[in-house]
């Protein structure tokens, strides 16, 4: 006697495939937000509106910081390999978002800033940010956003 398979439909009924579906759809509209930002640089807006920036880059964005950071903390905060993230810092370097300097605290070391066009860039995805948030609390209504925003920040904790 054969076994009947298990059911399967748990494995897109769960909370994290929910989580996953609602974080690619909140970055990509992020990313669309940008691509019709008129401060973002022309270039990069192309790039976004052609999907070559991607929620990988947003990686960049959300844990960069403001002072720079070496590549091995980068590539930690956004959960990746210091290889992955070294090709995406190559990639927004090329793009002028970021540069590598000189590590004033170890010779040996580099650390990736942003540019100025970097910062632009940031500035950009914190409003594209913020009105994605909003569509969100309008979608779902606000004490359902609150509820979600305050679960999620307890269980990541």
């Amino acid at each position: 006697m054969v076994d009947a398979p298990p059911d399967s439909g748990w494995r897109q009924a769960h909370l994290g495939h929910w989580l996953a579906l609602a974080l690619r759809r909140f970055d990509a509209r992020v990313l669309q937000l940008m691509a019709r930002n008129d401060r973002v640089p022309l270039a990069l807006s192309n790039l976004a509106a052609r999907g070559s920036l991607t929620a990988s880059h947003i990686h960049i964005t959300r844990h960069l910081a403001l002072d720079g950071s070496r590549l091995t903390e980068l590539a930690q905060r956004a959960g990746v390999s210091k290889q992955a993230m070294g090709k995406l810092v190559d990639q927004c370097e090329a793009w002028g978002l970021v540069q590598r300097q000189d590590d004033p605290q170890d010779a040996r070391a580099r650390r990736v800033v942003f540019t100025a066009i970097g910062l632009a860039w940031l500035r950009a995805f914190e409003e594209a940010v913020r009105q994605t948030e909003a569509e969100l609390r309008a979608a779902v209504g606000p004490e359902v956003a609150t509820v979600i925003a305050l679960g999620l920040e307890a269980y990541a904790a």
